[in-house]
């Protein structure tokens, strides 16, 4: 299935939201240190609700050692700053997506690491700033999902 990573995230429930997200699609989540909060913080274990044991979570000191973890694999960053739709692409059941901190997202560098058609954005209005992040990560995530129809994955919403 798919791999989420957070790097640097920030904001606790957001971190919770998503560890139920991959809870509930299969999707691997992964965190790149330093984080705006202990993995014990209660806003984050309450956001996750009792998803964390269904959820597989790793945690990486640094973007060195996250990004030698997906050698080989296809990692899109979604950004803002990102040149191509999200819905665009043509996704594979081992992809992984990459999410900046909530307050200043992928840092030019590290975006700019990326080809221009695996920096990845979900449109808004012109006027807007970003999406929540837990937010955006279901978007991307269920689109991926629908991509490679559901991954043979059992759903209680089947036709």
């Amino acid at each position: 299935m798919f791999d989420v990573i957070l790097y640097q995230p920030e904001i606790p429930p957001n971190t919770g939201n998503i560890i139920r997200l991959c809870a509930n699609t299969g999707v691997r989540l992964h965190l790149v240190k330093p984080l705006g909060f202990s993995l014990d913080d209660r806003q984050m274990r309450r956001a996750g609700l009792d998803y964390h044991e269904y959820a597989t979570v790793k945690v990486h000191e640094d973007w060195v050692s996250c990004a030698a973890d997906f050698s080989g694999k296809r990692i899109f960053a979604v950004s803002t700053k990102g040149s191509q739709r999200y819905d665009t692409n043509r996704y594979r059941v081992d992809d992984v997506f990459l999410f900046g901190p909530e307050t200043r997202g992928l840092p030019a560098d590290l975006l700019m690491q990326f080809p221009p058609e695996r920096r990845i954005r979900l449109p808004m209005l012109a006027e807007s700033r970003s999406l929540n992040l837990s937010n955006a990560a279901a978007v991307v995530i269920y689109e991926a999902w629908r991509q490679v129809d559901f991954a043979d994955k059992l759903t209680r919403c089947q036709p």
